[in-house]
């Protein structure tokens, strides 16, 4: 895998300080679900096998830390069991959003024909910390955002939906990578929110039958997912 910072098809440009600048970009709301949909093809099987592991992979975490933290003192309400609390959460976190970035980037990398596999979820561990930095900024930004009258938490949960793969894709720091997806999404946020909507809708449709659909729509909101990175920023990645 190449993580060397490269222009991007749309002129993106990503110094090795962290700064990008945002290109000019468009593009239809059909177009993305269209080819987000042709994309399936190929990324459900290893998107399914990744989904799997992960869930098992977190859930067995997610056990065993809530059990340590059940022996420090989880559950006191005293500011030792408050600590114990956050620092469970935090772990939790640093597990799950790495996971995330390997699921994401499989819907990246199918965006422009790369090769794909379900080891693609173990890739990203080595962005940990700018992830759950992240992670920790956007939910307490979106929270303040939801609290002043709830449209800033909605613009804002738009706004950084590409914060992951900036950090995955263009190395990135935290900050950086949720103000270039911020800025970038700002320009189109009404094409990129009703796309997700859309998408949203498409995906509760599915459920009806028995959740047969959600064998589909789960890796197609991947592949939407990789197929509007691609046509904002580019992909950095090569092999």
């Amino acid at each position: 895998m190449s993580t060397e910072n490269t222009p991007g098809p749309r002129g993106i440009e990503v110094s090795g300080t962290g700064a990008a600048r945002t290109p000019d970009y468009d593009f239809t709301i059909g177009q993305i679900l269209s080819e987000g949909w042709q994309r399936v093809s190929g990324l459900k099987g290893p998107f399914w096998i990744a989904a799997i592991l992960v869930l098992v992979v977190t859930m067995l975490a997610a056990v065993v830390l809530t059990g340590i933290g059940s022996l420090l003192g989880i559950n006191d309400t005293s500011g030792l069991g408050i600590v114990t609390t956050l620092i469970v959460q935090l772990a939790i976190t640093a597990i799950i959003y790495p996971f995330m970035a390997g699921i994401v980037m499989m819907g990246v990398r199918r965006s422009v024909d790369l090769p794909i596999s379900y080891h693609e979820v173990f890739a990203y561990f080595a962005y940990v910390i700018p992830l759950v930095v992240a992670a920790i900024l956007m939910s307490l930004l979106m929270t303040l955002g939801f609290i002043l009258l709830i449209i800033p938490g909605i613009y804002l949960a738009v706004a950084y939906i590409f914060t992951v793969p900036l950090i995955a894709d263009k190395n990135l720091g935290a900050w950086e990578a949720m103000e270039t997806s911020r800025s970038a999404v700002t320009r189109h946020w009404f094409k990129v929110f009703f796309t997700l909507v859309i998408m949203g809708l498409i995906f509760m449709i599915s459920v009806i039958p028995l959740g047969l659909g959600l064998i589909w729509t789960y890796p197609m909101m991947v592949s939407v997912m990789g197929v509007m990175y691609r046509e904002v920023f580019g992909v950095t990645q090569s092999s």
